[in-house]
């Protein structure tokens, strides 16, 4: 883990050292403050209900920008191979890369706080719901970047890696969508695979252990298939 952390720190410092990541930044929270400017003036609620819950959709477009290059440059440029020598571990790249990509997202999220302050001083909002549902954010968060970095680790091409990472998303919110209000084993599990489902409770107030699991089984799952293939790849 220490030879792990090193490298999230290398790979956070060059976040900031890219245009693409401030782009990204700077995007991400116009739209947001825009839902919160809505959700304030328009319908006049002392929440981040709806803010937050859209900022499921807003990362989908997010995270496949801010992960595409985590491998797919390093095959690209050849860097990968100094980088994976002895003592440095598959699985120390896969948790590096990883690392660095969730703290650049917790990043992101730190000036909406600013929302929260604006709340307390305009009205009195339920605190429970609204640090509930940060916490989901982070654990959904963590689940798209693990995506994103099993989609950058299979080409060489950011973009395409941009690509496939935003189709698993965009899969994976829609099957919560066609899944909704229906029942049935099979649509019961295609609701259970959703995105959107999981942060429901966390909306609410309410940390479920089953929607806890999801997210980091989801994520560790999807860094093993990155571990694999990195593994695979470093001997081509």
């Amino acid at each position: 883990m220490i030879k792990a952390g090193i490298l999230a720190r290398r790979e956070l410092a060059a976040y900031f050292y890219s245009p693409i990541a401030y782009v990204v930044a700077c995007g991400f929270l116009v739209i947001t403050g825009y839902f919160f400017a809505v959700e304030l003036i328009e319908i006049k609620q002392a929440t981040l209900r709806f803010a937050l819950s859209n900022t499921v959709v807003v990362m989908i477009f997010v995270v496949p920008f801010m992960t595409m290059h985590l491998l797919a440059e390093e095959w690209k440029s050849g860097t990968i191979e100094p980088l994976m020598t002895d003592p440095v571990t598959d699985w120390d790249v896969v948790l590096g890369k990883f690392i660095a990509g969730v703290g650049f997202m917790a990043f992101l999220f730190v000036p909406t706080l600013v929302y929260v302050v604006i709340l307390k001083t305009v009205g009195e909002p339920e605190m429970g719901p609204i640090f509930s549902t940060y916490l989901g954010l982070l654990l959904m968060g963590c689940e798209y970047v693990a995506i994103g970095l099993f989609a950058s680790s299979l080409t060489r091409s950011q973009i395409v890696a941009a690509m496939v990472s935003f189709a698993i998303l965009l899969m994976l919110l829609i099957v919560s969508w066609v899944s909704d209000g229906k029942t049935g084993f099979a649509l019961e599990w295609l609701s259970y695979l959703g995105i959107r489902h999981h942060l429901e409770s966390f909306q609410k107030g309410i940390i479920d252990s089953k929607d806890v699991v999801y997210y980091l089984s989801t994520t560790a799952l999807f860094l093993f298939f990155t571990a694999r293939i990195v593994e695979t790849r470093k001997w081509k």
